[in-house]
């Protein structure tokens, strides 16, 4: 259960629904690729346009993933991954197995090891709504789904923030916070193990 702080009504909200409703909407066809809408924290929202620098950026990223990923993982990008309360459709995100897995489903929250968020106006976004947001709901629903690691790859500071060690309590966040600039190397993890280490200044266009 929510509470009142975590459980704030996003200013662009659509409708309160579940994941179940959300899926029987998907397939009756009420809700189709071509809408821009996400379930975030029960609540159907609008999904952020994205521009030129953001497309680029998730492409970067995704090339050098797939570079350094071992063979029983994965990477996509903006597809769903299924939660208690949510849908996202992350930018990046690194899956456990092969995509013929989930032919029938969508992966959930025990299958992902790394999800990634390219922002460019969404933090701001997030500071007006104190709702929707990648460091607000975003966040909260990562965190709250055990995924051990979230990336906000914030373009207007030239920097990533890696958040890790997810909590249930008070409201869903990640304990540790470390950012790394144009001039780090960010080590990508997957469980407990350091897959390798990608140059931050290569990630960002």
């Amino acid at each position: 259960m929510l509470s009142a702080e975590t459980a704030a009504v996003p200013q662009d909200l659509i409708w309160r629904m579940g994941v179940e409703h959300y899926h029987a909407m998907i397939r009756s066809g009420i809700l189709t690729d071509d809408d821009p809408v996400e379930l975030l924290e029960g609540w159907l929202v609008f999904k952020m346009p994205k521009n030129p620098p953001h497309r680029a950026a998730t492409r970067l990223i995704r090339e050098a993933l797939e570079s350094i990923i071992p063979a029983d993982w994965y990477v996509d990008s903006q597809e769903p991954i299924t939660l208690a309360d949510s849908e996202p459709e992350p930018d990046v995100v690194v899956i456990r197995g092969d995509t013929r897995q989930y032919l029938d489903r969508h992966p959930g929250p025990g299958e992902v090891g790394l999800v990634i968020e390219v922002s460019d106006t969404t933090l701001q976004r997030g500071k007006r709504s104190h709702a929707l947001g990648y460091r607000t709901s975003k966040k909260r629903a990562y965190a709250r789904a055990g995924i051990p690691t979230y990336w906000i790859v914030n373009l207007p500071e030239k920097h990533i923030e890696a958040y890790s060690q997810p909590t249930a309590a008070a409201g869903a966040t990640y304990e540790l916070r470390q950012d790394y600039s144009l001039t780090s190397n960010i080590p990508v993890r997957l469980e407990t193990t350091c897959i390798g280490l990608l140059p931050v200044n290569e990630l960002l266009p």
